[in-house]
């Protein structure tokens, strides 16, 4: 059985970045990043916010079902997985019964906030990276009552501040054979 990976936090932490190398390191490596499968909503997307709408919660979910769908798909074909996504107030509901799964390994990148503001503007370049500037600190407010709950319920949780692609990847590897 091949291992499932959850990456998740919040915006501009490297959470694409990280799963395409993680996914990379296998013989056969599927990288599922749910904002692609979200972002093919053409009319009527609804964006991350203060406030959560019942349609952006549906869509949300439905954009995990079918990633989840995927991942098992892929997964029972011999392939390793790596799904990226965000953080959100509702804890990841959609993913409990995949994180039972055996092999299924849950990872959180949490740099600091300052750290997630520099890597956004970074990636932005030329683009304007301020919504997603905007949503850090909406991200971090919902991860800080939680995360240090979270290793006991077997979450590595990484602090990458000063951590690049190579080093992250690996510190998630090493975690990952070490629990199976």
């Amino acid at each position: 059985m091949e291992p499932i990976f959850l990456v998740v936090g919040g915006p501009g932490v490297g959470k694409s970045t990280t799963s395409r190398a993680l996914a990379a390191t296998f013989p056969r490596g599927v990288h599922i990043p749910v904002d692609v499968l979200r972002d093919m909503v053409v009319t009527g997307y609804r964006l991350p916010g203060p406030d959560w709408s019942d349609e952006l919660v549906r869509q949300i979910r439905l954009a995990r079902e079918a990633a989840i769908r995927m991942a098992l798909d892929y997964a029972d074909a011999g392939f390793a997985i790596v799904i990226d996504d965000f953080w959100d107030p509702l804890g990841l509901a959609e993913y409990r019964a995949l994180l039972e799964r055996p092999r299924t390994h849950k990872i959180v990148l949490y740099p600091s906030e300052d750290e997630a503001r520099r890597r956004n503007r970074a990636r932005s370049g030329d683009q304007d990276g301020s919504y997603i500037d905007s949503a850090i600190p909406i991200a971090y407010a919902i991860l800080e009552p939680v995360i240090g709950q979270l290793p006991e319920k077997g979450w590595l949780v990484l602090d990458t501040t000063g951590m690049d692609v190579a080093t992250t990847v690996a510190a998630i590897l090493a975690h990952g054979r070490a629990h199976g």
